[in-house]
């Protein structure tokens, strides 16, 4: 069974930093694809960054410059370092990871909260 637990969230002052992981287990396939979004109150969920098994990223415009996603495919992780974070920013973030091919799988992670206080 596959599970995918993030941590790092909290709160932070504007202009701060914070650095998200998702750690993802029970994992038995090759993922293609691992991705950052959020959700902030009344809105949708909208993509953040995402990252590809060979290295390639996209960010949404509104996080780049200041946002980087990094993974490691050998413990099946992926990592959002936030820069320059701001009020906008607040959400609940969560973990995506994606199987492709005939057989598609797609898994989300429980959120973490992120607050920015201006």
């Amino acid at each position: 069974q596959v599970q995918l637990v993030e941590s790092g969230g909290g709160l932070v002052q504007d202009g701060g930093s914070l650095r998200l992981s998702c750690e993802a287990s029970g994992i038995t396939f090759s993922i293609n694809y691992m991705g950052w979004y959020r959700q902030a109150p009344g809105k949708q969920r909208e993509l953040v960054a995402s990252i590809w098994r060979g290295g390639g990223t996209t960010y949404a415009d509104s996080v780049k410059g200041r946002f980087t996603i990094s993974r490691d495919n050998g413990k099946n992780s992926v990592h959002l370092e936030m820069n320059s974070l701001k009020p906008e920013d607040t959400a609940v973030y969560y973990c995506n990871v994606q199987r492709w091919g005939p057989t598609r799988s797609e898994f989300w992670g429980q959120g973490t909260q992120v607050t920015v206080s201006s």
